[in-house]
């Protein structure tokens, strides 16, 4: 099956008061690279997140974006600072003592004074945040990888055309061959003639086609085109595709592609050379976003 390396996968899940949404964005890189974004106080699930991600996808760049939240009643502690409480009203006493003023003095005025109280996030418990963030991360990658599916069966459909595509011009260059040589036969048999203005010998003639021919076969090349087109298909067809795989035959195809058109010396097959590399290229550029 054929995996796109862009998709987007997104979810969100409460669970005993915690809240998590994770929202996935994925495009084409050479390796698996990962970037993430979670909060600070729950850094602790990155090696959960990473693990995961390794083991569901092989390649691409994956943005990862974590919001959590802790709705229960134990998610924040109060502390008190109780020494500088005792200082505030040992000094509230003194001054009562000297001004004679009335003692309203209760414990909720008091914590009201500046610096007396302090909120803080409670630590959280690693395993059931992990365990939460990694429910909705699967979740989320479902998602992504259901997108990615759909974006390669279209990428595998266009990339089995440009096969067919590149099959049938090889199949013209390899009918095109033989018709080479026996131009070349003709002319050279007929500019010897006008320059002799006599009989050609007919044993040079037939030397220099044969020399002709044997540089301008391009028999080996249409072989390895053919083969090289099987093996893009059943990669392409396998259960598990590889983009690296298919990015090698790519590079094989454009190769033969090379010496055919450096070896023909013909117009027409220059011409069907360069048909070939144009669809050679758009599945270079397709085949890069394979996973």
């Amino acid at each position: 099956m054929v995996y796109s390396m862009t998709g987007f996968g997104r979810f969100a899940l409460e669970k005993d008061g915690r809240e998590v949404t994770v929202e996935l964005k994925s495009v084409n890189h050479r390796f698996l690279d990962i970037g993430l974004r979670i909060p600070r106080h729950i850094g602790f699930i990155e090696d959960t997140v990473r693990r995961v991600l390794s083991e569901q996808l092989n390649r691409g760049h994956v943005e990862v974006s974590i919001n959590y939240k802790n709705n229960r009643s134990d998610a924040r502690k109060v502390d008190v600072d109780i020494a500088l409480l005792k200082a505030y009203i040992h000094t509230a006493k003194a001054a009562n003592e000297q001004l004679g003023l009335e003692d309203d003095l209760t414990l909720t005025a008091a914590l009201r004074m500046p610096d007396i109280t302090s909120v803080s996030e409670s630590e959280e418990d690693k395993d059931e945040v992990n365990s939460l963030v990694k429910e909705a991360l699967l979740w989320a990658l479902t998602e992504l990888k259901r997108m990615r599916a759909e974006e390669g069966e279209r990428l595998r459909l266009d990339l089995s055309l440009r096969a067919d595509q590149i099959e049938r011009i090889t199949r013209e260059i390899a009918n095109r061959a033989p018709a080479v040589v026996e131009d070349y036969r003709a002319k050279l048999s007929a500019r010897i003639e006008e320059l002799l203005a006599e009989q050609v010998d007919r044993q040079r003639l037939v030397t220099e086609v044969a020399l002709f021919a044997d540089k301008a076969s391009i028999d080996e090349e249409t072989v390895r085109l053919f083969g090289h087109l099987d093996q893009f298909r059943a990669v392409l067809n396998a259960s598990e595709c590889s983009g690296r795989k298919l990015d090698f035959i790519v590079q094989e195809l454009n190769r033969e592609l090379n010496t055919i058109g450096s070896k023909a010396n013909d117009s027409a097959i220059a011409n069907l050379v360069i048909e070939a590399k144009a669809e050679v290229e758009k599945i270079r550029e397709q085949v890069q976003n394979i996973e």
